[in-house]
């Protein structure tokens, strides 16, 4: 008999009795109780034997009509994750997370489950019985997916799905499919059917007749001489096909890395300086970027409503002008394909002056998220050594408690709310003082036919002094270093 925890009760219930314990729990004749040596970290038995409910998952509507119509088109799905380390707080936090992204693939989420265990299990991700349990819960909701919260290899997926009888997901193909949803731009598309493709590869299945061999030539009309053999099975044209694809994929996305960095050097010529919003996902970035710019991004509350990156002009206050770029959200365990796929979309953070890093205060587990994005920039060459600064948003709705224990972990950070407005101009000003300066003076004689090299002395440096003489303007000025040889024939 098994012991679960019902935390839709709002608390543990045992449905077990005293039987489960024989040797009398914790005695010195059980396995590793007291009085043995430790062998090791021991789940405890009745967290090994629960499958634990997680309350407040549901996101069936109660009106019966516009139920109706969302089960005509939304799948029900029912969650499933196994909790191996961490906090059962932390295992909540995750597998929420995890019905917020399936409901933003379009799901209604049904229930969801959590299983205690050291490791998942080889054979089906939840183990046997549980798998078993899952079935049932599966048939009492009336489901038709199940989503699990991690990868599964294929061999997990299949023996998974043959205990349940419905379709199984797992986390990172769940992202996917809310990636190729979002993606609107040529290289948004490319980059999310990269990543779709890389991990359909090592999955792809094949039943019956499709793993028959493909007779060539006219075999098939009983005209097989000298053209018999082997041929090819399905699978394997399958898989040649999708090798193919990724091949040109590549090649695209390459050719559109060419057209960014084109466009990225061309704002270094000019002596723009960058700054990058990045940040976990729903944390408020596109909110910042249109509350500094007035830019009109999509700004929805929801995961991965950004997908393509939107470069911005602003001003400081001191009219040093500087572009924002608004770069694709993270989350915790995002696929590698993903990231790999996205890569030259993540070197604009590389390439910035400053790096404003967007967390959400009112989410229940910040630091993970903070940490979740600083593991994916960690593989971005580069991107780590961008001054960081960490602007915490929602401050409108955030626990004060929480947002003054962000403050003392990081020293660099300042609270904003995208919605209401708050400490925007305190971000403005950690910008401008985080943006490179010009910093070497320089003495020109500019002739008053070359007005747009003063022009370009004003926009992108420090005017310190200006004279108008006979032979032309004399102007003492500190620039980027990058400008002084285009400047030395005028030095005086």
């Amino acid at each position: 008999m098994t012991r679960r925890t019902d935390l839709l009760a709002g608390k543990a219930t045992s449905l077990a009795d005293d039987d489960l314990d024989p040797y009398g729990w914790g005695s010195a004749a059980y396995p590793g109780g007291p009085g043995t040596d430790f062998d090791g970290d021991q789940l405890d038995r009745e967290e090994r034997a629960a499958l634990r409910r997680v309350a407040g998952l549901s996101t069936e509507l109660e009106d019966v009509t516009e139920v109706e119509y969302r089960q005509l088109r939304l799948e029900r799905v029912v969650l499933a994750a196994v909790w191996t380390e961490g906090t059962v707080q932390d295992a909540e936090n995750s597998i929420r997370e995890l019905a917020a992204l399936a409901e933003t693939a379009g799901s209604t989420v049904l229930d969801g489950v959590i299983q205690r265990r050291q490791a998942p299990d080889p054979a089906t991700f939840l183990g046997k019985g549980k798998a078993v349990e899952l079935r049932d819960i599966v048939l009492a909701e009336g489901a038709d997916t199940v989503i699990c919260d991690g990868e599964l290899a294929p061999g997990q997926r299949r023996a998974l799905e043959d205990v349940v009888k419905v379709k199984v997901i797992d986390r990172t193909a769940l992202i996917l499919d809310i990636f190729a949803q979002h993606a609107q731009s040529r290289e948004g598309k490319a980059q999310v059917e990269l990543a779709q493709l890389q991990y359909l590869l090592p999955r792809l299945r094949g039943w019956g007749e499709s793993m028959s061999r493909q007779a060539g030539g006219r075999v098939a009309g009983g005209e097989g001489i000298g053209s018999r053999g082997p041929g090819e099975t399905k699978i394997e044209l399958d898989r040649r096909r999708i090798n193919t694809r990724i091949a040109k994929l590549k090649r695209d996305i390459a050719a559109m890395k060419t057209g960014r960095d084109t466009k990225r050097h061309s704002r270094r010529a000019g002596h723009v300086p960058s700054v990058a919003i990045a940040g976990y996902t729903n944390a408020g970035k596109s909110s910042i970027l249109n509350r500094i710019t007035g830019a009109g991004v999509l700004v929805e509350n929801q995961l991965f409503a950004t997908l393509d990156p939107t470069v911005r002009r602003a001003q400081t206050s001191d009219g040093r002008e500087y572009t924002l770029v608004d770069t694709v959200g993270f989350v915790r365990a995002l696929p590698h394909q993903l990231v790999e796929a996205f890569r030259s979309t993540l070197e604009e953070v590389a390439d910035a002056d400053l790096l404003l890093h967007v967390v959400d205060g009112s989410h229940p587990d910040p630091e993970g998220q903070i940490a979740a994005v600083r593991e994916v920039l960690a593989g971005v060459k580069g991107a780590s050594d961008v001054p960081e600064v960490i602007v915490i948003n929602k401050a409108d709705v955030a626990d004060p408690e929480v947002i003054d224990r962000l403050i003392r972990t990081h020293k660099h950070s300042i609270v904003v709310s995208a919605r209401t407005g708050e400490g925007l101009d305190g971000l403005l000003e950690l910008v401008a003082d985080g943006l490179p300066k010009p910093d070497v003076e320089v003495e020109l004689l500019l002739p008053y036919d070359r007005g747009d090299l003063l022009s370009r002395v004003h926009e992108h440096g420090e005017v310190l002094t200006t004279e108008h003489t006979e032979t032309g303007t004399r102007v003492r000025a500190k620039v980027h270093a990058q400008a002084v040889a285009a400047l030395a024939a005028y030095r005086v």
